[in-house]
C-alpha cells in the first residue's frame, strides 16, 4: 500500500526534466572540439617524455599502492573465515541498499542504507536524494568505501608499517572513484553541461592542457586565480627591507609601527619546503605585521630557491648560513646578545636542531623558542610517513642526483595527496569538467608557490627524522655534535593544530616532552595553515590550554580547555613575560647604521619553480 507521507519519493518529472533542454547540433559540435582540446592536453603530457625532458614516475608510484593495497588483501585472503567475514559485512551493506531501493520504487518511506557525512560537500546537490539513479550510485560508493576503510581498520594482523600505507592509499582509491568526479555520474556535472551544450568541457580541457603546459608535462592544478595576486604587490606587503644576503638566506627586517618596542628581537625561522609569506599574506592575515603593530622587532629568514648550486648544502649548512648567521647579524644590528626565536613546521625543526647544536656549544642567544605546528619525533608523523620508507627514500634520492634538488612539484602533489579530497579532487571537477576558474584565494596562491628541496639537506632530513627519528633518541648528529634536546632548557611555546594532516597534534605532543625546559602546549583549531594564521580580528576557531606536557595526549586534551578566537594574544602574553623591557623604536630602523640590500619581501622570494 503506498504511503501517503512518503519521505522519499521517486523522482518526478520536474525532477527529471531539470537537466533542460538541450542544442543537439551545439552539443555536438562541441563534443568534437572537446576532442580536439583533449588531443592537445595529451600532446602536452607526451611531448616532454618523448623529447626526454620528463621521465615518468608513475610505475614506481602504482606499484607500491599496488604492493600495499595486495597485501591487504592477502592478510583477508588467507584465511577463509576472514575472508567469508570480509564478504559477508559488503553483501550485508548492499542487501540492505536492495532492499530499501525496492521500497522506494514502491513509494514506501525507506531509511538509506548509507548516508554522507553532513559536512561531505560532494552530495549536497538535492538530484542525489531525490532521484533515484543517483541516490542509489551515492549509497552504493559509500558503502563499498566504508567497507574497504574498515577492512584496512580491522586488519591487526597486518605489519603497522604495511597496515598505514594500505589505509592512506584506500583512501586515494576512494576519493578518486566517487561517483561525483565523473560526468556520467554526477547530477550538477550533467546539468552544467547540457545547459552550456558541453562549452563547459571545452573551456575544461583547454585549461588542462594549461595547466600540464604550466607543469612542464606534469599536471599543475590550479587550485586559485593566479592573476588576482602577486608577492610584494598584494601579498607580503608588510614595509621592511632586506638587511642581509647570502646563498642561503635573505634576511628581513620589518619597520616598527610603534613608538617603543620590545628590546629582546624576535627572528622567525619559516620552512623551506614553502615560502615565508604564509606568514605575511594580505595585511588583514599577516602574523608578521601583527607582531610589528605589537612592538616586536621582527626578523623573517627568507630561504634561497634552490637549484643545483645548493645540491651539497645539508642540515649543516643550513643551520650555519640560516638561523646562526641570522643572530651573528641581529647582534651587529641592534646590539641585542639575547633573541626570542619561532619556527614553523620544518623551520621549527632546524630550529630545535639549532637549539640543541647552540647548547652543546655553550652559546646562549636564544633565551626563549616558539614551535608553529612542529615535529621533533616522527614516530606518529602521520600520512607523510607513507613517503619516507626506505624505498621512497631511494627513488627521492635518485630523482635528486639528476638535478642537485627535488622538484617543488612533486613535493607539492604529495601535500596535495595528504587531503585529496579537498585539494585535488574538487578542483579536478570544477576546473576541467566544470571548465570554471577558481576562486581568488591567498593561501591557496601560496600553497602552489613551490620551492625545490637541496639534494644533500633533503635527504638527510627524510633519514634523520622520518626514517630514523634519530633526533629525540639523541642520535642525530650536526657537524661535530651529537644532538641532545634535553640540553635545551629555555621556555618553548609549543603550538599544535587539531586536524594537522602534516604534523599531527600527538606526534607533537609527544616530541614536546623531549625538551629539557617549561613548554607551553597549546593546541589551535582547525589545520596546519588556517591553525597558525588565525588572526584575533576574525574570531575564528579556538585554541586550548592544559596542564603539564607530560603522560599521554589523550588525557592532556581530556583536561584542557577551550578558549574562543586566537591563540595569538595569549602567545604575546607569554613571550612579554620572558623580557618585558622595551626600547625606544627609533633605535630599530632596518638595518641599523647599514644600508639596505633592497625592500621587503626581498628577490628570492620571488624566484618560481
Amino acid at each position: 500500500m503506498k504511503n501517503e507521507k512518503n519521505s522519499n519519493p521517486p523522482p518526478s518529472a520536474e525532477s527529471l526534466a531539470s537537466f533542460g533542454p538541450v542544442d543537439i547540433e551545439t552539443l555536438a559540435r562541441n563534443m568534437g572540439r572537446a576532442v580536439e582540446e583533449g588531443g592537445k592536453a595529451l600532446a602536452a603530457y607526451l611531448r616532454p617524455r618523448e623529447d626526454g625532458r620528463v621521465k615518468s614516475d608513475i610505475t614506481e608510484e602504482v606499484a607500491d599502492a599496488v604492493n600495499s593495497i595486495g597485501h591487504l588483501a592477502q592478510y583477508w585472503l588467507s584465511d577463509p573465515q576472514r575472508a567469508l567475514q570480509a564478504q559477508t559485512s559488503l553483501a550485508s551493506g548492499f542487501m540492505s541498499l536492495w532492499t530499501s531501493s525496492l521500497q522506494r520504487m514502491a513509494g514506501e518511506e525507506a531509511k538509506p542504507a548509507a548516508e554522507p557525512d553532513p559536512k561531505d560537500a560532494r552530495f549536497r546537490d538535492p538530484e542525489w536524494s531525490q532521484n533515484q539513479y543517483f541516490d542509489l550510485l551515492k549509497q552504493a560508493y559509500l558503502i563499498t568505501s566504508r567497507w574497504a576503510e574498515k577492512l584496512v581498520h580491522e586488519a591487526d594482523g597486518l605489519e603497522p608499517r604495511l597496515r598505514h600505507k594500505a589505509d592512506f592509499y584506500v583512501r586515494q582509491v576512494s576519493a578518486a572513484i566517487s561517483p561525483s568526479n565523473f560526468i556520467a555520474t554526477n547530477p550538477s556535472l550533467i546539468r552544467d553541461t547540457l545547459a552550456e551544450n558541453g562549452e563547459n568541457l571545452v573551456r575544461g580541457l583547454e585549461m588542462l592542457k594549461e595547466d600540464i603546459d604550466a607543469g612542464d608535462g606534469d599536471l599543475k592544478i590550479r587550485q586559485s586565480d593566479t592573476s588576482k595576486f602577486e608577492v610584494g604587490v598584494n601579498l607580503a606587503t608588510t614595509p621592511g627591507k632586506v638587511v642581509f644576503r647570502n646563498a642561503t638566506m635573505e634576511l628581513l627586517q620589518y619597520t616598527p609601527t610603534t613608538a617603543s618596542v620590545l628590546k629582546r628581537p624576535i627572528l622567525i625561522c619559516p620552512p623551506w619546503i614553502n615560502k615565508f609569506y604564509v606568514l605575511d599574506l594580505t595585511p588583514e592575515k599577516s602574523f608578521i605585521k601583527w607582531c610589528v603593530d605589537q612592538g616586536l622587532t621582527v626578523f623573517v629568514i627568507s630561504w634561497v630557491n634552490p637549484d643545483e648550486k645548493q645540491r651539497n648544502k645539508g642540515f649543516l649548512e643550513y643551520m650555519k648560513e640560516g638561523p646562526v648567521t641570522a643572530l651573528d647579524e641581529i647582534g651587529k644590528i641592534t646590539g641585542e646578545k639575547e633573541v626570542s626565536a619561532i619556527g614553523y613546521c620544518v623551520g621549527g625543526t632546524l630550529l630545535s636542531v639549532t637549539l640543541a647544536w647552540l647548547a652543546a656549544k655553550g652559546d646562549t642567544r636564544i633565551t626563549s623558542a616558539t614551535l608553529f605546528a612542529t615535529q621533533v619525533d616522527f614516530d606518529k608523523a602521520g600520512d607523510l610517513k607513507v613517503f619516507a620508507d626506505e624505498d621512497h627514500i631511494q627513488w627521492i634520492e635518485k630523482t635528486m642526483a639528476e638535478h642537485g634538488y627535488f622538484p617543488g612539484s612533486k613535493m607539492a602533489a604529495a601535500f596535495n595527496m595528504l587531503r585529496s579530497q579537498e585539494l585535488i579532487w574538487p578542483y579536478l571537477v570544477n576546473n576541467y569538467m566544470r571548465g570554471k576558474q577558481p576562486t581568488p584565494f591567498d593561501l591557496l596562491y601560496w600553497n602552489a608557490d613551490a620551492t625545490r628541496m637541496p639534494e644533500k639537506n633533503h635527504s638527510f632530513y627524510l633519514r634523520n627524522c622520518y626514517l630514523e627519528n634519530n633526533l629525540t633518541r639523541g642520535r642525530m648528529v650536526v657537524g661535530d655534535e651529537t644532538l641532545d634536546l634535553k640540553k635545551v632548557k629555555i621556555p618553548i611555546y609549543e603550538l599544535a593544530t587539531r586536524e594537522d594532516h602534516i604534523a599531527p597534534p600527538n606526534s607533537v605532543f609527544i616530541g614536546a616532552q623531549a625538551f629539557g625546559g617549561p613548554v607551553r602546549y597549546v593546541l589551535s583549531g582547525s589545520g596546519h595553515i588556517a591553525g597558525v594564521v588565525n588572526p584575533p580580528a576574525r574570531k575564528k576557531y579556538q585554541y586550548w590550554l592544559g596542564g603539564a606536557v607530560a603522560g599521554s595526549y589523550e588525557d592532556w586534551l581530556e583536561g584542557a580547555t577551550e578558549h574562543p578566537g586566537s591563540w595569538w594574544p595569549d602567545w604575546l602574553t607569554w613571550l612579554r613575560k620572558q623580557a618585558p623591557e622595551e626600547v625606544p623604536a627609533d633605535k630599530r630602523k632596518p638595518g641599523g647604521r647599514r644600508k639596505p640590500l633592497g625592500d621587503a619581501p626581498g628577490s628570492y622570494v620571488r624566484v618560481k619553480s
